[in-house]
């Protein structure tokens, strides 16, 4: 620690980090606009400006910027300073100029960091006199309005998108005394976490879209602690709500996971909350017809199906992990199948085993960015798993930033590290899949490969590192070489990575990864191991067990079964198409809790209506293991509820005793750590439903809430009684505790005198960019054991055989689309591709189609045949074409697997809708 003097007032801080970050961890006002914690300084906008002095003698001093300072020992500053403070008012006076006063049409109005700062600095009357600059505002995609001429030229968008993001469509344009921040032409931002600059941007230049289309004051909407429900990163948000409809999600701060941002398809794919499609009241087939049901029948349908018998259950991945021990617990252990295809099932177990047994630590996202060689082993991270993407590329930065540190420059100053390091090497990337991803712009070297290859050279790295572990025969000598270069760079790392995933649905490339970090281990060094997930709760179906999908199918098919009771899954999804149609057909009652309708809810018996993630209260556990709690954010319309709730009610029904021990959330849990110690700590994600600061709740909706008449106005004056939430220490009000509180508890950032969302953040953390302390952000239920062993896998697949009348079909994520609830998004559905077959050019010349022209071929697979459009991928091996995963028709069916291909009939140009 090092002591500064602040206005003759000597405070400890940390001598790492500058004057300002130090004094706004400190909890002192010090305006700024575009230093970022995670970005660091580079003194553009001059805005945090001290008055520093020599020593306690010097009574003239210099003004210098505070972001651009170090806190050395003995520094001495002064905020108060009259001259200090003139020029920081002049500043704001000067940015003012031009800024249109558009504060009460701007989106941006109550949380915008630049009114913050005009108070704070107390200007109040404007003395420019003259006409304004303006621009022209750029079309920039469904996701982002434009508005430039609130720009105040802090250059954070750019630094963002483009140095911390890897966005290439975004530029700063000069013209004299003009800077224009844009694309060089309208069109789509390309980058997947083009979203962020909402948040980023200290104005209102680049706006949240959606939520211009619905639009509401920030201290209007109601909000809740929440967490990412697109991936199974675990991503950490704050949803808002106003009338009954979701209006936003927003970042929420976690050091370990997200910290600072979010990807587009996490922050805009709550539109699947307010879709069409939604299921908000009981249905139930009567003589043929669906009929709409009281929640009092449909609960009496329920009990009588349960009480009758020969019930199991098929759990669900995107399901809190509450849901799915609800319905284990109502069909019995034995009787409870994961709703996942038996090959992704198959692979959950295999990496549970490594991530519980094997050697290796499973990193958080924020360690992630501190590893200095990465390898990535057949995963596209930026399309599964995209906020894991955005920490890769910090990561590539570590040897440029030690190189810096070496230099004596500290990491926080941008410009200087950048300016000493150009030119010289990031840290070692290599990535082994079957085609180009977006992080290959940063890779050190990349390899391009069927999966059967793709294990066997993470087999021959294991080797490389250990001899001891199994050999590769036949390996080409240029693969033995590349293993080599692969395995020397982990090595010679001090926090080596290797990243893996669930994509390829390949046994041999998840045991190819441990064996490296295994092998990486035996030689001393503590390596990481973690895996792409791609839904929001896998780890905690794993966790809670479960037999495979097809063993369901057969027991219907046996006619063992007499009601199948199915929790938020589609299993058109998890199966393929005839399997799926002979399981509905046979199964004497189904019945579907979900939120949304589907193939599968359409051909129920019974369907009740799930809450989604801001409708209900729970726990996911994410990629490491983390049990995180995301809480309802407001009541919804008709009869929804969570999936535990449906089923408690059930089983009181059936007059069994758990319906009527489950009160609430808290009762459930702790039933769930009786019976499943391993989950024993998901009790301790958050504080229970009984904690209280200063015996108050907490409210959800801000102190400035000014709808609370005017919503039901129309109906009655009075205001009506909140309703109770017996599941969460939240109210659902304006009443309550404002002070601090744990980190999981925290809705929206606010402190007085910071409203922007990001910047309150900032002001909030008790050493800002760092985590609280005594404040867990989760709690983890997997870790390695303290006693680590080495140990191999030690079968190696042989090598690949590409077909001369057949392609083995790989999946393609994307990052909208794949995933499921983002098809219910319309505005990320618009960016979504049709669908396609992606053919390397000497491919689709074979079969008539020469680049650069549109083409069609027709795929024979999977018993049927599909036109699809063709498109060329340069990068693709032979014999591996290409499917978009999760799109129409490719569901169901887990890929790789191998169709034929032939010219379309009579060269018809046949598109197949998305």
């Amino acid at each position: 620690m090092a002591t500064i003097y602040i206005d003759n007032t000597p405070y400890p801080v940390n001598p790492s980090q500058n004057v300002l970050q130090n004094v706004l961890g400190l909890g002192l006002n010090l305006e700024y606009f575009c230093w970022h914690p995670a970005m660091g300084s580079i003194g553009a906008c001059r805005q945090c400006a001290v008055k520093a002095f020599k020593d306690e003698n010097d009574t003239n001093g210099k003004i210098v910027m505070a972001c651009m300072t170090p806190a050395s020992d003995g520094t001495r500053i002064s905020i108060l300073h009259p001259e200090a403070k003139t020029f920081r008012a002049s500043v704001i006076e000067g940015l003012m100029l031009n800024h249109p006063h558009d504060c009460p049409v701007c989106d941006e109005g109550g949380e915008c960091h630049l009114q913050d700062m005009t108070v704070m600095t107390g200007h109040v009357a404007r003395r420019y006199r003259f006409r304004k600059r303006t621009f022209r505002n750029q079309y920039l995609g469904p996701l982002l309005e434009h508005e430039m001429n609130r720009c105040i030229q802090c250059y954070r968008c750019v630094r963002f998108y483009r140095d911390y993001a890897g966005g290439r469509d975004l530029y700063p344009f000069h013209l004299r005394n003009t800077v224009y921040f844009g694309r060089k032409e309208d069109g789509v931002l390309e980058n997947e976490f083009s979203g962020n600059l909402d948040e980023v941007c200290p104005t209102g230049v680049f706006k949240d879209a959606t939520y211009g289309r619905h639009y509401v004051r920030k201290w209007d909407l109601e909000s809740a602690p929440s967490v990412c429900f697109h991936c199974g990163l675990g991503c950490n948000i704050s949803p808002g709500e106003r009338y009954g409809t979701l209006r936003r999600n927003i970042n929420r701060y976690n050091p370990e996971v997200n910290g600072y941002f979010l990807c587009d398809r996490g922050r805009y794919g709550y539109e699947h909350a307010n879709s069409p499609q939604r299921i908000r009241e009981p249905l139930l087939v009567r003589e043929g017809k669906t009929i709409q049901i009281s929640k009092r029948e449909a609960v009496q349908h329920l009990g009588t199906l349960l009480r009758n018998g020969r019930v199991i259950g098929i759990g669900s991945p995107r399901a809190s992990l509450e849901a799915n021990f609800a319905l284990r617990t109502a069909v019995g252990p034995d009787r409870f199948f994961a709703g996942m295809a038996d090959k992704q099932f198959r692979l959950l177990r295999n990496i549970l085993d490594i991530l519980r047994t094997g050697p290796a630590h499973t990193p958080s996202l924020a360690e992630m960015e501190r590893a200095d060689a990465i390898f990535i082993l057949g995963e596209d991270v930026t399309n599964v798993t995209p906020r894991m993407a955005l920490s890769l590329r910090q990561a590539v930065r570590q040897r440029q930033i030690t190189a810096a540190e070496a230099l004596k420059i500290p990491s926080w100053n941008a410009t200087a590290v950048r300016d000493a390091t150009k030119g010289q090497p990031q840290s070692p990337l290599f990535i082994a899949a079957p085609a180009a991803t977006r992080l290959d712009e940063v890779a050190t070297e990349t390899y391009r490969a069927a999966p059967e290859d793709l294990a066997r050279l993470g087999a021959a790295v294991a080797h490389a590192v250990d001899p001891n572990a199994p050999a590769v025969p036949d390996l080409p000598p240029s693969l033995v070489a590349l293993a080599d270069r692969i395995a020397r760079s982990l090595m010679a790392a001090d926090r080596p990575l290797v990243v893996t995933g669930m994509s390829l649905n390949s046994e041999t490339i998840i045991r190819a990864a441990a064996n490296i970090a295994s092998a990486l281990y035996a030689a001393g060094k503590k390596a990481g191991l973690t895996f792409a997930i791609p839904e929001s709760n896998t780890i905690g179906l794993g966790l809670l067990g479960g037999r495979l999908l097809d063993e369901a199918f057969q027991a219907v098919r046996n006619g063992e079964v007499e009601t199948v009771l199915l929790l938020e899954n589609d299993l058109t999804r998890r199966a393929d198409g005839a399997t799926v149609d002979a399981f509905l057909g046979a199964v004497p009652h189904l019945v579907t809790l979900d939120l949304l309708h589907h193939s599968t809810s359409s051909r129920s018996e019974l369907v009740l209506p799930v809450g989604s993630y801001a409708e209900s209260t729970g726990t996911l556990v994410n990629n490491e293991g983390r049990a995180q709690r995301f809480f309802k954010v407001f009541i919804p319309k008709g009869e929804i509820k969570e999936g535990w709730r449906w089923l408690r009610d059930g089983l009181a029904a059936a007059g069994r005793e758990e319906g009527t021990a489950w009160q609430s959330l808290d009762d459930l849990l702790d039933t769930l750590a009786r019976e499943i110690p391993t989950l024993a700590g998901a009790r301790d994600a958050a504080p229970p439903a009984s904690f209280r600061i200063a015996d108050q709740k907490l409210p959800r909706e801000s102190f400035r809430f000014s709808g609370r008449t005017a919503i039901h106005a129309n109906e009655n004056v009075h205001e009506p009684k909140p309703p109770e939430d017996p599941d969460s220490p939240f109210a659902f009000s304006m009443e309550g505790y404002w002070g601090p509180r744990p980190p999981s508890l925290t809705p929206l950032p606010w402190t007085p005198g910071w409203n922007s969302n990001q910047q309150a953040t900032i002001k909030l953390q008790g050493e800002a960019g760092e985590e609280l302390p005594d404040a867990p952000f989760g709690v983890r239920l997997i870790a390695p054991p303290e006693k680590k062993e080495k140990s191999y896998f030690g079968k190696v697949p042989a090598p690949f055989a590409a077909r001369t009348d057949q392609w083995l079909l790989v999946p393609r994520f994307h990052l909208f689309g794949s995933e499921e609830l983002t098809r219910s998004a319309p505005t990320l559905m618009s960016l979504a591709p049709s669908t396609y077959i992606a053919l390397r050019p000497d491919d689709a010349k074979r079969l008539q189609i020469e680049q650069g022209e549109d083409g069609e071929v027709e795929l024979e697979w999977d018993g049927r045949v599909y036109p699809l459009l063709v498109r060329i991928d340069e990068t693709l091996p032979k014999g591996l074409a290409a499917v978009p995963a999760g799109i129409p028709p490719f569901v169901g069916v887990p890929l790789p697997a191998w169709g034929r291909l032939r010219p379309a009939a009579g060269g018809r140009m046949l598109r197949m809708a998305s």
